[in-house]
């Protein structure tokens, strides 16, 4: 089993990469969460690999923290959830904020994501909500430069995806934008946010 690509960037889509290890290419699929963080191609790139089985296909799925892959195996562990649903639920919220909405029950913001019903919310918080990798989410939580004000958070998150922009992307750029203005108000945030989204 690959558990481990380092290589190249060769050709780069959303939610699909090539990489070139040594002159062989593999193709990886990939969730949005990942695919923002990927550099150009050509340049270097290391993903975690879960690789998956079925009778007629052999399939990669990249990650790019420990964490995304857990949530990933953890999903795809659940009756009536495959890999591209997996892939879709990663898609369509940060790992942070999916295991918040499955601690809270938040079933709302799950069935949020693009393919994901009531039926698949209430089974994913019923599946998941006690076995959540804890050791992680403290882990990745300590590394953020600031506690983030849940209602501000929230409140420029929902202007950003009103405004047009695809979800994953305004999170992190609201993110980034707290990190950068941690004293700021809804208004400089949010224009912190749009900077962050023009680079």
């Amino acid at each position: 089993m690959i558990a481990h690509l380092t290589g190249r960037i060769l050709e780069k889509h959303p939610n699909r990469i090539v990489i070139d290890v040594n002159g062989v290419g593999y193709d990886v699929a990939v969730p949005l969460s990942t695919f923002y963080g990927l550099g150009e191609p050509g340049s270097e790139i290391a993903l975690r690999i879960h690789t998956h089985v079925r009778e007629d296909a052999l399939a990669l799925y990249g990650f790019a923290s420990a964490l995304e892959r857990d949530l990933f195996e953890r999903l795809i562990g659940i009756s009536g959830i495959g890999p591209k649903l997996a892939l879709a639920v990663l898609s369509g919220m940060e790992p942070l904020d999916l295991i918040r909405a499955i601690e809270r029950s938040d079933l709302a913001r799950l069935t949020g994501i693009p393919g994901v019903g009531k039926k698949t919310s209430e089974r994913i918080v019923l599946e998941l909500k006690d076995r959540l990798p804890r050791a992680q989410v403290v882990a990745v939580a300590a590394d953020r430069l600031a506690p983030e004000p849940p209602m501000l958070r929230d409140d420029v998150l929902s202007a950003l995806v009103n405004l047009g922009y695809h979800r994953p992307l305004a999170e992190k750029a609201v993110a980034a934008a707290i990190a950068a203005t941690p004293d700021g108000g809804f208004e400089r945030t949010l224009k912190q946010a749009l900077r962050e989204l023009a680079k």
